[in-house]
């Protein structure tokens, strides 16, 4: 029982998502092109911003979870294993798509406002132009959420990997709990890898967004208005790379793919280095050869 139910949330959770956050709409019509930008959201816009804001939180909402139930199960096994049941990790992901919905449907209750973005090709909260106090509270809402999920992560995966450090130090376990642990530590390995890159890729935008909304709020961004546009859309680029990354982070770090990149490394580094001394000889022949025939 402890067995089958100690990994529960993280087996389901630790499937690469079909999240696209890179969702983009390229404009056709000539009003929304650069030099006549249209502001005004229409429906499509109001989807693509909605959009950008529920696949921004969902997979830190995720990534943060996953996190926390990996230190629960390392720090307190027999605690994880009473309060971690299928049922409630259905529930538990549920609850965070919900909650990543609501805040996305913010702008549709009056809090906040999705609008176009420079080039005219994205959508995203109301951070550039005209921004009033309730996009401020929905742009720091987002961020705030967005940073305290990956902060939140940060700490959990560092309880998790000391623990797992004091323990291997110890080395007072047994060979089943050795392999439950070198899956933990395989599962941590992943989720800090999904950390750092939902760090790099999504702070960018969160900052600049949070940012260029507080300056404009203040009536302060016109001064550097045009390299605020050219670093959101550096902050959005990036954020996109996020939801390709992802997959890619947790498949390249499991521990066999690991096992099998040594190899081939190790193994083209021993070729590499008996081509090297091989062709060390065939000099060392040449060079001695050539001496004899001088001699002669």
């Amino acid at each position: 029982m402890l067995a089958t139910q100690r990994h529960n949330f993280s087996d389901v959770l630790s499937t690469p998502r079909p999240f696209n956050g890179s969702t983009m709409m390229q404009k056709t019509k000539v009003g929304h092109r650069f030099g006549n930008l249209k502001t005004d959201p229409d429906v499509p816009c109001l989807f693509l911003g909605c959009c950008m804001v529920f696949f921004g939180l969902s997979p830190l909402f995720l990534g943060c979870a996953m996190a926390a139930e990996r230190c629960l199960g390392v720090s307190r096994p027999l605690l994880h294993a009473r309060l971690v049941t299928t049922a409630r990790t259905k529930i538990a992901l549920a609850l965070i798509w919900l909650s990543a919905l609501s805040v996305a449907l913010l702008p549709f209750f009056s809090l906040g406002a999705y609008t176009y973005q420079y080039p005219g090709s994205w959508c995203f909260i109301r951070v550039m132009e005209g921004t009033q106090s309730t996009d401020l509270v929905f742009v720091t809402l987002f961020t705030g959420l967005a940073l305290s999920s990956l902060a939140i992560a940060f700490v959990c995966n560092t309880i998790s990997g000391l623990t797992l450090m004091r323990a291997r130090l110890k080395k007072k376990s047994s060979s089943q709990r050795s392999s439950a642990r070198s899956h933990d530590t395989e599962m941590v390995v992943q989720l800090v890898g999904i950390m750092v890159a939902s760090t790099i890729c999504w702070s960018p935008l969160l900052v600049f967004g949070l940012m260029s909304a507080t300056r404009s709020y203040n009536r302060s961004l016109d001064p550097d208005r045009n390299t605020y546009k050219d670093l959101m859309v550096t902050g959005v680029r990036m954020a996109t790379c996020n939801q390709i990354l992802d997959p890619w982070v947790y498949i390249l770090l499991r521990r066999a793919i690991l096992k099998k990149i040594y190899r081939i490394t190790k193994r083209q580094a021993s070729l590499r280095g008996s081509m090297l001394r091989s062709f060390r000889w065939d000099v060392s022949s040449f060079q001695n050869s050539e001496k004899k025939n001088v001699k002669v």
